[in-house]
């Protein structure tokens, strides 16, 4: 089964540079897909495993959280971004003992992330010990003894980290957040701190519930759509499909972004015929917004209907929503009409003439959905911004009703289940007491360390062993300097993972790797029973997944195994969670999941309906607001946005389309028409000009924050391209390296990656390969 792995690092001088494409997906799309496919499984491995994806009695793509459709799927529920996550996980080659014991630990060092995901699969767990330059092979008993014995061996369980991605499944997720309460922290440290935390956050308060109050179903039903800081083309391309019957049904789209995206330009459906020839415009309006200027934008809209409620009464304002289910609504009133559209224009880069047809646009729709992603989440006002968006819709009456409302697009698959289940360091005491009247442990209470206050205890001291079910968050994490410096504090860093990744080589003073299953991977209990795990969409549908592939190795055990035999170890025969049951039957992991977790009830019958199930959501089932005012909430704002300083730009970190989160899987970005390499920024001619540069020019950026300390990445080729005056963007993670650590979002202490102030030097060294 085993194929070799390339070993040619990334060569940054191959680098071309073409214009931007204006048609996404199409016979393009799917060429590349199959061939990414092929070359990873080989031609009868790719047809049965594709034929799987997203399917009933099939298995969950590990990409994106975008949801299948109700009713009939297409032979084809992928998009080409799945596709290549799908092969990055079922891929031929291997990664075994001897492996390691040809290259040290400081030789992969060298290597980059793409280098050290192409090697392929885990396949054994392998041991770093202390003061030893190579992993070496270790049994599972003997991985799980060194656990226990360093977890035991703290002053205090705050001290240990449980840290996870959002590619668990809801069984995993349960399970890990129990006994890393049976261990006595609330550390649960997870991905969506560092992506979506602005948007749970927000719409807690306006709300009552941190998700998206619509499903997929609506989108067909909208008359307007509003896609604000998100790329649906490279980061949810199967979004494209829902725009494009949307559009069909006569819905108006606008586009808010700073960047013009292919696939929200134009769209080739793959799975039609007319789509292979032909696009379809999906966008009916593009704002270029200046980068850190939606809060501002969305202000303006404000004042504008409410301008607009002035010149035709009652048609604007929803009254009879206002008056019956919402708070605060006066205090928003009065803060609008004093907003000054002046400074909203130079905030958001916009025309008046742009603020008023997009004003007219939501005061004319019947029924608007705003969606939004990391554009919005990752700014030092995310939080505020996001409260602005939900404002509009709540003075419109937009939530609660078919074809309208809240919609946070969730970047990996089950992210949003992990919370569900009960990853998050403060969960209400209403989970808490639930958990301990289940099992018969006593749940600590102290709120725990989120993934940048995790950051901070490794590198104080605070935190010594970090537990990582899955993800990599090394190169997910901000301010990587600091990060990596904090993971060597460790007295010991364990890294349950698929493939390997660069939290493998940034290690504590002993590291363990343990292989898993991936979600296409057969996954059979001790019995020989197969196995299956559910997860959540980015709509609260909970669905199974059911992996069929046979395993790479007779060594890698499924996550739920791996909790479960770590904390029989850990914990002893003694411990009031039954979890040798739980290691053999998933079924009684969801009976359990079902007497704790909200809206869980019956879940072992529910999740196998035809679709699966959804999750209740007060305000969008019957609007009900769960908030303090026990209404939906208007929040006040000052107004806040990004001015340029002299000989500054502004930098937005971003994904390649060859790229998911920090997975990459080769290294083009064929939308904005970069090839073979990705140390690039793109930079307005303008600008490159204005400060004295010249196209292809190479550069250091560099990093100003009010603590002085230089951050800088080296060696980076500009390309012009069509940004706003003064803002740039640029890939992670390597220009995580230039985002403070404490650089975060009020409120939600989310990573600032969209709007980092730097400056541009000539180059100190060439471009080349970075890890």
């Amino acid at each position: 089964m085993h194929r070799s792995a390339p070993v040619r690092d990334t060569d940054e001088s191959e680098l071309s540079v073409t214009a931007p494409k204006t048609q996404a997906a199409g016979v393009t799309a799917v060429t590349v897909a199959l061939n990414h496919a092929v070359g990873e499984m080989g031609v009868l491995r790719t047809a049965r495993t594709l034929a799987r994806v997203n399917q009933r009695h099939g298995f969950d793509c590990p990409g994106c959280a975008w949801p299948e459709p109700a009713g009939h799927r297409r032979p084809a529920e992928f998009c080409e971004n799945g596709a290549k996550a799908v092969a990055e996980e079922a891929t031929l080659r291997t990664v075994g003992p001897e492996f390691f014991a040809r290259y040290s630990v400081r030789e992969l060092a060298d290597k980059s992330g793409y280098w050290l995901g192409q090697q392929g699969r885990l396949t054994r767990p392998m041991v770093l010990w202390p003061g030893k330059t190579h992993y070496s092979p270790i049994d599972w008993a003997d991985a799980y003894r060194l656990i226990a014995v360093a977890l035991r061996g703290l002053s205090s369980p705050d001290e240990a980290l449980f840290y996870t991605s959002g590619r668990t499944a809801n069984e995993t997720a349960f399970l890990y957040q129990l006994l890393a309460r049976s261990f006595g922290t609330n550390n649960l440290p997870d991905c969506s701190n560092m992506c979506h935390e602005s948007s749970g956050t927000a719409l807690t308060g306006s709300i009552g519930i941190g998700k998206g109050s619509v499903s997929i179903d609506d989108f067909e039903k909208a008359d307007l759509i509003v896609v604000a800081g998100q790329n649906p083309g490279t980061n949810h391309p199967r979004m494209l499909s829902a725009l494009q019957r949307a559009k069909a049904a006569g819905a108006k789209i606008i586009a808010i972004n700073p960047l013009p995206e292919t696939g929200l330009i134009g769209f080739r459906d793959p799975q039609t015929v007319k789509g292979l020839t032909t696009g379809v415009q999906i966008a009916d309006d593009f704002l270029q917004i200046r980068l850190g200027g939606d809060m501002a934008l969305f202000q303006g809209l404000g004042k504008l209907l409410f301008e607009a409620e002035d010149s035709a009464p009652g048609t604007v304002v929803d009254r009879e929503f206002v008056d019956r289910h919402a708070a605060g609504f006066e205090a928003y009133e009065r803060h609008m009409r004093a907003v000054d559209l002046a400074l909203v224009e130079e905030a958001t880069g916009l025309t008046r003439e742009q603020l008023e047809r997009t004003a007219a646009r939501l005061a004319g729709s019947k029924a608007t959905i705003l969606c939004w992603a990391m554009g919005l989440t990752q700014q030092r006002h995310g939080v505020a911004t996001i409260e602005e968006g939900t404002n509009l819709l709540l003075a419109r009456g937009m939530i609660g009703k078919p074809g309208a409302g809240v919609c946070p697009v969730r970047g990996h698959s089950n992210v949003q289940g992990d919370r569900t289940m009960g990853i998050w360091e403060q969960m209400p005491e209403t989970f808490l007491a639930a958990l301990d009247s289940e099992f018969g442990i006593t749940s600590p209470r102290k709120h725990g360390h989120d993934a940048v206050d995790a950051i901070r205890a490794m590198r104080d001291g605070h935190a010594k062993v970090f537990f990582g079910m899955g993800g990599n968050f090394v190169s997910a994490a901000p301010d990587t300097d600091a990060t990596e410096s904090a993971l060597r504090n460790c007295e010991l860093t364990v890294h349950v993972s698929t493939k390997l990744n660069r939290g493998h080589v940034v290690h504590g003073t002993m590291a363990l790797i343990l292989p898993t299953l991936g979600r296409s991977d057969l996954d059979l209990s001790p019995t020989g029973t197969k196995q299956q795990v559910s997860v959540e969409d980015s709509m609260s549908m909970v669905h199974l997944s059911t992996g069929r592939l046979r395993p790479v190795s007779e060594h890698l055990r499924s996550e739920v195994a791996i909790v479960c035999e770590l904390a029989q170890e850990l914990f002893g025969p003694g411990h009031p969670v039954p979890w040798n049951e739980f290691r053999h039957d998933h079924d009684a992991i969801r009976d359990a999941i079902a007497r704790v977790v909200p809206g869980c009830v019956d879940y072992n019958e529910r999740v196998r309906h035809r679709d699966g199930f959804q999750l209740p959501h007060p305000p969008r089932d019957a609007r009900e607001f769960h908030t303090t005012t026990g209404k939906a909430n208007f929040a006040v704002n000052d107004l806040h946005w990004l001015p340029v300083p002299q000989g500054r730009l502004i930098l937005q970190t971003l994904r390649s389309h060859d790229q998911y989160n920090t997975t990459i899987y080769g290294l083009d970005d064929r939308y904005r028409g970069i090839q073979q390499g990705r140390k690039v920024v793109m930079v307005h001619p303008d600008d490159i000009a204005g400060l004295g540069f010249a196209e292809d020019d190479l550069v250091d950026l560099v990093s100003e924050w009010t603590d002085g300390i230089e951050r800088r990445v080296t060696g980076f080729r500009l390309v012009p391209y069509p940004t706003p005056r003064g803002n740039v963007a640029a890939y992670y993670p390597e220009t995580n390296p230039l985002v403070p650590l404490d650089h975060v979002a009020e409120r939600s202490n989310t990573p600032v990656s969209k709007a980092v102030t730097i400056r541009l030097e000539p180059a100190s060294s060439p471009a080349g390969a970075q890890p």
